[in-house]
């Protein structure tokens, strides 16, 4: 039985789909496929969802997704900010640019959300901890997976306890971009070279800083602003293989320099404590060439590792999981995978996702080297004049960016088996800050 998500019988040892990793991409299918009727088994290696500076951006096409599962109210009872728009920095002093507008969009949600991701995840697995199939098995980490000859048929784990193995008809791997079912089965993947390495960090204020999600850019570094609940959320953007000089610059350079990117911050600058308080994100950008071998699929960042250019990891991982939950539920719940490994099931998830993949990395690639690339390695910071003049005579291509980053190539509903009415959210509940920048 589960409650609220979370498993309390330590025994079981076979399911029928094994999901690696409680993630938004494990989560969402996992909720998906237990409203299918399959029984579901979801590990996850940590007690709870609480670490920083994780994906926290949810954008329109996830919303619709939220909607679908009748969790939208529920969602927005979330403290959490909107941000409408994207703008870029002219660097002649004029008006900042609207480079992505979302409010263009002929969506429900014109908006991305940003929430920290444990709490997107806690209601994610709030709601599936109510279908009768699922289960989430907190400290519950993989170590490698069981196989039956040449195919996959389940996952060794340990716990504070001990551990265990857990056999399953479909292992699928939402483990991230370090999965271990990944490593175990040696999946090749393509990796792209990416010049530059980000540093998160947060700033208490209560000062209004303007232009949400707009860099900050001059010759050898850059960095963005998130307004948050009472902080500011920051990314400073370096050269690749940089983080040891920086840290060992110390916490004053560093504060010097957060605070010429962005003034408005000077005086709260000082509570960044130490360089303890910044943390490293070693970027990459790759793709699996397959997905899924005998008995294991990947889905999310275990099978295409994403920059933070555009914030769409999570709207991604999440199109994988709707996608997968609607091409698998059926053939799980009727027993196909029990005695063989319909392989051209499996490789009906990579076909219809990898494209939408390839396009989202090819423009995250064009960026690397246009615009961040060159700023990292000491030019002059800002975008080409000729661009920010074409946004602004035909504010119309800030819609078609909007469409690319908020909605994605190739969008995915939730399947109608898995849409409920609405849940009330509690009578009271923060309301969404707006963001316009």
């Amino acid at each position: 039985m589960t409650t609220n998500g979370t498993q309390d019988r330590t025994t079981q040892d076979r399911t029928t789909c094994a999901v690696v990793g409680g993630g938004p991409a494990g989560l969402m299918l996992g909720l998906l496929l237990a409203r299918a009727g399959v029984e579901v088994t979801v590990l996850e290696k940590h007690a709870d969802f609480l670490r920083d500076f994780r994906g926290d951006t949810v954008h329109p096409s996830t919303l619709q997704a939220l909607d679908d599962l009748g969790l939208i109210d529920r969602f927005l009872a979330l403290p959490h900010s909107r941000v409408e728009a994207i703008r870029l920095p002219d660097p002649s002093g004029g008006a900042p640019v609207a480079a992505v507008d979302f409010s263009r969009l002929r969506v429900r949600y014109p908006y991305i959300a940003m929430v920290p991701q444990w709490d997107l995840l806690d209601l994610l697995a709030d709601a599936a901890g109510a279908e009768p199939g699922f289960t989430l098995l907190r400290e519950h980490e993989v170590t490698d997976v069981v196989r039956t000859g040449d195919r996959v048929t389940g996952v060794r784990y340990r716990t504070p306890q001990g551990e265990g193995t857990l056999g399953a008809d479909l292992v699928v791997a939402c483990d991230g971009r370090w999965s271990v079912v990944r490593r175990a089965v040696g999946f090749p993947s393509r990796q792209f070279g990416v010049p530059f390495d980000v540093w998160w960090f947060k700033v208490p204020t209560s000062h209004p800083v303007g232009g949400a999600l707009m860099p900050r850019l001059t010759p050898g570094r850059a960095l963005v602003t998130i307004p948050r609940e009472g902080y500011l959320q920051m990314a400073y953007l370096g050269p690749k293989g940089n983080d040891a000089a920086l840290r060992e610059r110390g916490i004053e350079a560093f504060r010097a320099e957060v605070a010429e990117l962005v003034p408005e911050v000077a005086d709260d600058v000082h509570r960044l404590a130490s360089m303890d308080d910044v943390k490293h994100l070693d970027v990459r950008l790759e793709r699996l060439r397959r997905w899924s071998a005998p008995g294991v699929l990947c889905l999310g960042d275990a099978a295409h590792a994403m920059s933070p250019v555009g914030g769409v990891g999570v709207n991604l991982a999440v199109q994988d999981a709707i996608a997968a939950a609607r091409l698998l539920a059926a053939p799980l719940r009727s027993g196909a995978f029990r005695d063989a490994f319909p392989a051209h099931v499996v490789a009906r998830v990579q076909a219809r996702r990898r494209l939408p993949t390839a396009v989202i990395q090819g423009v995250q690639r064009a960026m690397h080297a246009r615009a961040i690339g060159p700023v990292v390695a000491g030019a002059d910071g800002g975008p080409p004049v000729g661009v920010l003049r074409l946004l602004r005579r035909v504010p119309a291509l800030s819609t078609l960016t909007a469409r690319l980053v908020g909605v994605g190539p190739r969008p995915e509903r939730v399947p109608v088996w898995g849409r409920r009415p609405p849940t009330p959210a509690p009578e009271e509940g923060p309301v969404g800050r707006r963001l316009s920048p």
